[in-house]
């Protein structure tokens, strides 16, 4: 007989500014507040406030918090506040990316490997420690404990081949009908071999905005249909970069004697992936261009608020850790 985890909710998040405070408040108080829509427009649009305000207002669409009514995820207010969040956040990334059309070039970039590449997988495979890589678990966590639902929400958006071909491949990272594969599972089981929680959202006040930021922006494109074309080019973008990284971090576990359940997430990703990004290029990302061309920008604003995000990332890790510092809001230990 197969038995079932029980299912617990994450607690709502400490604070980190009043955009945060206005819906953490109102949810563990279960009433609107006056959310000031003024103050948003100032806020910075990749900060800690606006992030974390953001990332709990859309959790709401997915698992939810412990003690909050699952009511306020259609709350009028609340949704009208978090539509002036996502307007900064959106304006935000629009004004830091080049923007275009070609959506063939940007992908061609991104199947371009530098023989030089310094990024987190290099200097995790190279010279990081294991605390660094723990950190690294830490950070990922807020999105691979939900791995591939924000892709989800698009799949009523398509149809024809895209709709088939982006069906097939969320089959795959939903573990092809078996639970101890899905890909959020994976990740579970990769945490309690690290010595982590598995717990979903267990390290939310720990991880800053920039990590918040990248699962932000998937939850966004999701989460409103004339944003589609964004969500697609930013699901190609994810899976046409992660098999190369996945073969690194495998590298560096080896390196760093990672347990299997550890090793065993970054080598499911290598094969997978490789597949995935064909299949997302040539039958998701061509049909639906095929059929709506007008989408062509929104697309290239996904691959590029993709590189935007997971850089301003990478630079705040490799920053951290080269100075021997945490890169986490709070150390899950005492640092070396």
């Amino acid at each position: 007989m197969t038995t079932t985890e029980p299912q617990v909710a994450a607690r709502l998040p400490e604070i980190r500014g009043p955009l945060s405070a206005a819906v953490v408040d109102t949810l563990a108080g279960g009433r609107t507040n006056d959310f000031d829509l003024d103050e948003t427009r100032s806020a910075d649009p990749f900060g800690e406030d606006l992030q974390l305000a953001l990332h709990v207002c859309y959790e709401l669409h997915y698992q939810g918090f412990a003690g909050v009514d699952p009511g306020w995820e259609w709350d009028p207010g609340l949704l009208r506040f978090r539509a002036a969040l996502e307007r900064v956040f959106l304006d935000g990334i629009r004004a830091a990316v080049p923007g275009g059309d070609d959506v063939d070039g940007l992908l061609d970039e991104l199947l371009v490997e530098p023989a030089d590449g310094t990024g987190v997988s290099h200097f995790l495979r190279d010279e990081g420690a294991w605390w660094q890589m723990e950190e690294y678990f830490a950070q990922r966590s807020i999105y691979h404990l939900k791995e591939a639902d924000p892709h989800a929400w698009v799949i009523p958006r398509l149809r024809g081949k895209a709709k088939a071909a982006l069906v097939a491949v969320e089959f795959d990272e939903f573990g092809g009908g078996r639970a101890d594969q899905a890909h959020s599972r994976l990740f579970a089981d990769l945490l309690t071999a690290a010595g982590l929680s598995p717990g979903y959202l267990a390290y939310l006040d720990h991880v800053p905005g920039c990590t918040l930021a990248t699962v932000n922006m998937m939850s966004l494109f999701g989460l409103h249909r004339s944003l589609r074309g964004a969500l697609v080019g930013h699901f190609a973008c994810a899976e046409i970069t992660t098999a190369p990284a996945a073969r690194r971090m495998d590298e560096a576990l080896r390196r760093l004697g990672g347990a299997a359940e550890c090793r065993y997430f970054y080598t499911e990703h290598i094969e997978a992936d490789a597949v995935h990004e064909q299949v997302l290029r040539h039958d998701v990302i061509g049909d639906l261009l095929a059929r709506e061309p007008d989408l062509a920008a929104d697309v290239a604003l996904g691959i590029q608020a993709t590189e935007l995000l997971e850089t301003r990332l990478a630079d705040h890790l490799l920053k951290a850790w080269s100075a021997g510092e945490s890169s986490l809001l709070r150390p899950l230990h005492p640092l070396p």
